[in-house]
């Protein structure tokens, strides 16, 4: 019977046992690293100009919980029409028709082109620019219903709907690329396939190429919805003033202290993200289960591979990394 060494090998006469080349390199970095990060908490920490104490006193203030309320508010109902509104202009850009490219292409060519900022102003001064909205026949006089542009704006609380709309119009530009890039990636073959067994052109788009699609869309939605939690401090250009940087500047303000109360924004921003991370990553994964590489099988539970003697490792597991894909059909 063959002998094994520790390894699970043959043992093999005068077998050369090597040694891993060292590098210090990485150790090097490693206390480099650390030192730099210990001298920067320790300067936070010792810096009166940060004034912890304030920062402690105002971090849970009811403004600036209100804020970060107002804050997701507006991150989830900017990214819910700018998704659905994307969502459209990216099959606007593969439609057949010249006339929807065309429009699709002007629309992310404007909002692309232009600053957020700007587009809040705009749509800030929306009651300015059109006082009223009426409904009736074009380039008549007749009209069936109008309304005061003032009486809309203000539907809302102090101009969210403004804010909602300017945001979202935006965010859907960057987010048609992202969706038209996810659908090009899919394999054409995919829609011809279903094409063939009669699936109609919707039909194929929601239940072929959009779910294979989502794995490459969902990661940069994730890191647009993550901007758009950041952009909504801009929103005070419409004016909206009850988001999260609006309620610490306004502290601020009021006690003249405005470095604590960044830094109370920082955290809870740092906070936010955080947690929109987590949720990324788990979408990620989710869209993912089909094309998530990993070895087939378990050491020690295959058979014995061609050319392997009794004493040597059963398989090749640990040198082999066999992708496998689970096909999404309808």
């Amino acid at each position: 019977m063959t002998r094994t060494d520790e390894t699970g090998g043959a043992d093999i006469p005068n077998r050369i046992h090597a040694l891993p080349v060292r590098r210090p390199g990485s150790l090097v970095a490693g206390v480099i690293v650390a030192i730099l990060a210990l001298m920067l908490i320790q300067g936070m920490v010792t810096n009166d100009k940060l004034e912890w104490p304030v920062v402690w006193k105002y971090l849970f203030n009811e403004n600036v919980l209100d804020g970060i309320g107002w804050t997701l508010i507006l991150t989830a109902a900017s990214m819910i029409i700018a998704v659905i509104l994307s969502i459209v202009l990216a099959v606007m850009r593969k439609s057949a028709n010249p006339v929807l490219r065309a429009v699709s292409w002007f629309y992310i060519w404007f909002f692309r082109g232009t600053p957020v900022y700007t587009q809040l102003i705009f749509w800030g001064l929306f009651a300015v620019l059109i006082p009223r909205m009426s409904l009736g026949i074009p380039f008549t006089s007749i009209t069936f219903a109008s309304v005061d542009s003032s009486q809309v704006a203000g539907f809302i609380e102090q101009g969210f709907l403004a804010a909602v709309i300017g945001l979202a119009l935006n965010e859907a530009a960057y987010l048609a690329e992202i969706v038209r890039a996810g659908l090009e990636a899919v394999d054409p073959g995919q829609s011809e396939a279903a094409q063939a067994l009669g699936m109609g052109r919707s039909q194929i788009m929601r239940r072929i190429v959009l779910p294979q699609a989502m794995r490459i869309i969902v990661p940069p939605t994730g890191n647009e919805t993550i901007g758009m939690l950041k952009t909504t401090s801009l929103v005070m250009a419409v004016p909206f003033s009850l988001e999260l940087q609006f309620a610490t500047d306004a502290i601020a303000n009021r006690i003249y202290k405005p470095i604590p109360l960044l830094i109370v924004a920082c955290i809870w921003y740092l906070v936010i993200t955080t947690l929109l991370m987590i949720v990324q990553s788990r979408l990620e994964r989710h869209f993912g289960k089909g094309f998530n590489q990993r070895a087939i099988g378990t050491r020690g539970k295959q058979p014995t591979l061609p050319g392997k003697s009794d004493g040597e490792p059963k398989d090749d597991i640990h040198k082999t990394n066999q992708a496998t894909f689970v096909g999404l059909n309808a």
